[in-house]
């Protein structure tokens, strides 16, 4: 198999895994404003303090093989996304040391509230602008400073704050119980409606920005195979809005927005591979020599089963309902 595509899919898969798996506990914090009492906050804190860390490892697997595999993608997009990465991960900070710090503490938790609620506004919209950034092409090594923030990556920085709230809700209802699930399945209602909507324009304004992209998707029979994407986004977002009405299904809201998410995350790949930077550097021109990606193989079979296994195995032991706000399970 050609070690580069190799290397490409396994990016895809940490990026995917990511964004799924911190997406709904960056959610939470995004939902903050609309859980009030101290008892629904406790709730939603507990639901995630098993996962919230170990989700980020792939936030650092998916750097490493960036890093390691693909070293002139990894140059080029850091080089102009110096500030939006370094924003996100003081976010990450600020929310990791609210999360940390929210338990032990009484008189100042409406201090580590609000850090809890900014750290992970600030770093999700942080994450959107740079995906948007990327998507419509950067110029590795002559930006400024603040030219990747442009009127589409900041849409798509508040698109993903609205897909991560959307999960987070799912996720709620998946964890809880009561009026905290009732409320979660409401808002993840009217979320539904907007990130489809907000699906439709992103596909729409990357069509009409990236030619590329436009004609991956309407040269010759192309879109004919590609319809089933946006019909089956069509449809989860039609099951996923039905099953959270006034009685919802308790599982099947949280896997119907994943289905959302790998969708939408299969959308922009056909439409940008085989590019790393689109416009500049495609997966093979991006990659290290062979040698090196060899070099790396024994490292990616030994440590990324064990890191899906722990994952896994972490939620498995901990699935289920929260029903003590003390313990948490």
């Amino acid at each position: 198999m050609d070690l580069a595509l190799f290397y490409y899919l396994l990016l895809g898969f940490a990026v995917l895994m990511y964004v799924v798996l911190d997406g709904f506990d960056l959610g939470l914090g995004i939902l903050y404003p609309w859980f009030r009492s101290e008892d629904e906050r406790d709730h939603m804190m507990r639901s995630i303090s098993h996962v919230w860390d170990g989700n980020e490892t792939w936030l650092v697997f998916g750097g490493v093989v960036l890093f390691a595999a693909f070293p002139a993608a990894y140059a080029g997009i850091l080089s102009t996304m110096y500030t939006p990465i370094i924003i996100m991960l003081i976010g990450l900070i600020f929310r990791g040391v609210a999360f940390e710090y929210r338990f032990k503490s009484h008189r100042s938790k409406p201090w580590w509230d609000t850090s809890f609620f900014l750290g992970s506004t600030v770093a999700t919209f942080c994450q959107g602008a740079i995906l948007g950034a990327v998507v419509q092409g950067v110029e590795a090594g002559e930006q400024g400073a603040l030219d990747w923030l442009t009127p589409f990556s900041v849409f798509t920085g508040f698109a993903l704050m609205v897909a991560y709230a959307l999960l987070a809700c799912c996720y709620l209802v998946m964890k809880s119980r009561g009026q905290i699930m009732a409320r979660a399945a409401h808002l993840g209602r009217q979320l539904v409606l907007i990130i489809m909507a907000v699906m439709v324009v992103v596909s729409l304004w990357t069509l009409y920005a990236n030619t590329e992209v436009r004609v991956r998707w309407f040269d010759g029979i192309n879109f004919l195979l590609l319809l089933p994407l946006p019909l089956l986004s069509g449809l989860f977002g039609w099951l996923l809005y039905r099953d959270l009405d006034g009685k919802p299904h308790e599982t099947r809201p949280f896997w119907l927005a994943v289905g959302l998410f790998v969708l939408g995350f299969a959308g922009l790949v056909v439409g940008l591979f085989p590019y790393l930077i689109p416009h500049q550097l495609t997966l093979w021109q991006a990659s290290a020599p062979d040698s090196s990606l060899r070099f790396l193989l024994p490292g990616i079979f030994i440590f990324l089963p064990l890191i899906c296994a722990y994952t896994l195995w972490g939620y498995r032991i901990f699935s289920g309902k929260v029903e003590d706000f003390e313990e948490g399970y």
